[in-house]
């Protein structure tokens, strides 16, 4: 039987309270049949992102695959229902750095957004059509602030207008009236995000980084003072440097300005008052994100005294009020082990939140009354799902080196079938993408859809994550390619040699980053039988020279300088080393990825087939870096569980 064909009616028997449930049937695993499709997964595929408050109203963006990918402003009034805040014709999506993010900014009533069909930023309010703010051109805005007494907004601005040369990011000034040029603020550095004003408007700040640095490795906070005609005064950076990360300057109502710094190995809360700098939270967690896109949130201020703080812990994510004067966290008792998008209106507060029963949510919460509401879920999932859904634990195993890596397992789980006694289960090794960053803690029924026919799955956090410190993220400095293969490798085995995974029935598969993971773990270790690579990186000398901006100097530090060690970037490649890889192979790509370009992909497709390698290629139409179509997303799925249950199952299709 195909794995997710329905299986035969069986006998029932009886339970206690007088409930039939089916007998279990005995059937390998991976060869279970599971309600949990290809189409339920698509259902729950629901993109939550960006929470914010606009006065009372609350906003936040939707990626809907049903809608070809489009992302929506939502909007919803206090006891309301939500709406769309932008038309259907509208796509509130921006491609700054390629990963896009800030898409949008809900302030006085109005919802300021960039739109991606044009690339220019749109203003609309009580219903009313889109108004252009900006000209067309080659022009990409994000992360966009009101400055409402100078009637402007002050954003990134990335100017691609010269062919040939690398695309300029500047902090730039675009006028409410649509009809000036937009005014550039700050330029000179490689990358600016988070611009953000002052309270009396009278200071902008802003981080910014250069080549060959990325966000998480080392970044600068600026502040200038504003002038009456709206420019800006002399800078002067008052934190960070190149190995300090700095993640979402915000001014206190009283003016204040804040931030997170991970001088001292984690990312935790500072203020800056004068030249003192004052740490508000010495603890070894983590507030800050890697910025792979603009908007990213972990606390706000809920008054001059208290800001409501996330902070990351090896065991999930944490809410908690934090009391300036006297640096008390006071944790909030909630059922979220993931918490991000954090916002705050008075005694209100909004964030993103999701557990291992729990899909990704918009969550309100009184902070008054303790109570909790569930405004949006990214996933609706049925009573009748529910007793098919793995229950995940976070494991710790040995790696490379005498260290510790991690990883989130997650068992079989059918209350339909159980195995021959003595199987074992076949494993999954996922692999995330970033390098930097987490497997995450939310129910995923695109998980779901794995253990439910009878496959073991481990999500790695290899090294090189984030959600563990500094250090533990910069396992992968110049280690690409061996690290996280190492890790991966090391959770399958330890996995096996726990009895919980066969090691003879191994697959690992990954996005992007992942992809490059799953690509070495094949050509270079022997562990695994298939794999399947999803936009993933098979040439890093390719990946240097034929890259967006944002990351074209990324593997200086997890490689090496290029071309000074040309030699690593072939030996660590897979497209260089097909010779290494036996075990057939799955490939997804989309024809308009920008980061890893379909060459890669079809390079990587031919060497193996020229070798008689068993290999399946989708090239999908109109999709990018990611997935975002609803016909895409299902294919992709059922394509790779076909692949696994004829390649490491031994099960043949049947029509």
């Amino acid at each position: 039987m195909l794995p997710g064909e329905e299986s035969p009616a069986r006998p029932m028997h009886e339970i206690s309270g007088g409930i039939h449930v089916a007998e279990p049937i005995e059937a390998s695993y991976g060869a279970w049949s599971s309600p949990i499709s290809a189409d339920v997964v698509l259902a729950s595929a629901l993109r939550l992102s960006d929470v914010q408050y606009d006065g009372e109203r609350l906003c936040w963006l939707e990626g809907r695959p049903q809608e070809q990918g489009r992302y929506v402003v939502v909007q919803r009034s206090p006891g309301g229902v939500p709406v769309d805040a932008i038309p259907e014709a509208f796509n509130a999506r921006t491609r700054v750095h390629e990963y896009g993010g800030g898409s949008y900014r809900a302030a006085s009533g109005a919802v300021y957004f960039s739109h991606d069909l044009d690339r220019r930023l749109y203003r609309t309010e009580a219903g009313a059509d889109p108004a252009p703010l900006t000209p067309a051109g080659a022009w990409r805005y994000a992360d966009p602030v009101l400055d409402a007494g100078r009637q402007r907004l002050i954003c990134v601005r990335e100017d691609h207008t010269v062919a040939g040369r690398e695309a300029e990011n500047t902090i730039a000034a675009v006028g409410l009236d649509g009809c000036s040029e937009p005014v550039v603020l700050v330029r000179g550095a490689d990358f600016y995000s988070n611009p953000r004003l002052s309270p009396d408007g009278t200071q902008l700040c802003w981080l910014a980084w250069n080549h060959p640095l990325m966000p998480w490795d080392g970044t600068e906070l600026w502040v200038a003072g504003v002038l009456p005609d709206g420019s800006l005064g002399p800078a002067e950076r008052v934190a960070g440097g190149a190995e300090e990360s700095l993640f979402q300057p915000e001014w206190s109502p009283a003016g204040v300005l804040h931030y997170v710094s991970d001088r001292s190995g984690w990312w935790n809360l500072y203020r800056h008052v004068g030249a003192e700098e004052v740490a508000l939270t010495p603890i070894e967690a983590e507030l800050g994100l890697p910025q792979w896109v603009f908007g990213l949130t972990t606390y706000a201020f809920l008054d001059a005294e208290r800001i409501l703080c996330a902070y990351g812990l090896p065991g999930g994510w944490r809410l908690a009020v934090l009391h300036v004067a006297t640096g008390r966290l006071e944790p909030l008792d909630l059922p979220y082990t993931s918490i991000s998008s954090v916002c705050a209106c008075g005694a209100r507060a909004a964030f993103l939140g999701g557990a291992a029963g729990t899909p990704t949510s918009v969550v309100e919460l009184d902070l008054e009354s303790g109570t909790l509401e569930v405004v949006r879920q990214s996933a609706a999932v049925q009573d009748a799902h529910r007793p098919f859904l793995s229950v995940p634990r976070g494991i710790e195993f040995p790696t490379e080196g005498g260290l510790t890596a991690h990883a989130i397992y997650y068992p079989p789980a059918n209350p339909r079938f159980r195995a021959p006694t003595g199987e074992h289960p076949p494993l999954l090794v996922k692999c995330h993408g970033g390098p930097t960053s987490a497997a995450g803690s939310s129910l995923a029924l695109g998980i779901q859809f794995w253990t439910s026919r009878g496959f073991a799955v481990v999500d790695v956090n290899y090294g090189g994550s984030t959600g563990y410190g500094r250090a533990y993220r910069e396992r992968l400095k110049d280690s690409w390619g061996i690290v996280d293969v190492d890790d991966c490798v090391n959770a399958a085995l330890y996995l096996a040699r726990e009895g919980l995974a066969d090691e003879k029935r191994m697959a690992i598969t990954g996005g992007s980053a992942g992809g490059y993971t799953t690509l070495c773990a094949l050509a270079f270790r022997t562990v695994f039988s298939a794999g399947a690579s999803h936009y993933g990186v098979s040439d890093l000398e390719g990946l240097a020279l034929d890259t967006h901006k944002f990351e074209s100097r990324y593997l200086d530090g997890l490689v090496g300088p290029y071309p000074e060690r040309q030699d690593l970037y072939h030996a660590r490649s897979a497209l260089h080393h097909p010779e290494g890889i036996s075990a057939p192979m799955a490939f997804f790509q989309g024809d308009e990825d920008a980061i890893v370009l379909p060459n890669q992909t079809e390079r990587m497709v031919d060497a193996l087939r020229a070798r008689g390698i068993p290999v399946l290629y989708f090239l999908f139409e109109g999709e990018q870096h990611g997935f975002r179509k609803a016909e895409n997303i299902c294919l992709a799925l059922e394509g790779e569980l076909t692949f696994y249950a004829m390649m490491l199952l031994g099960v043949g299709l049947r029509y």
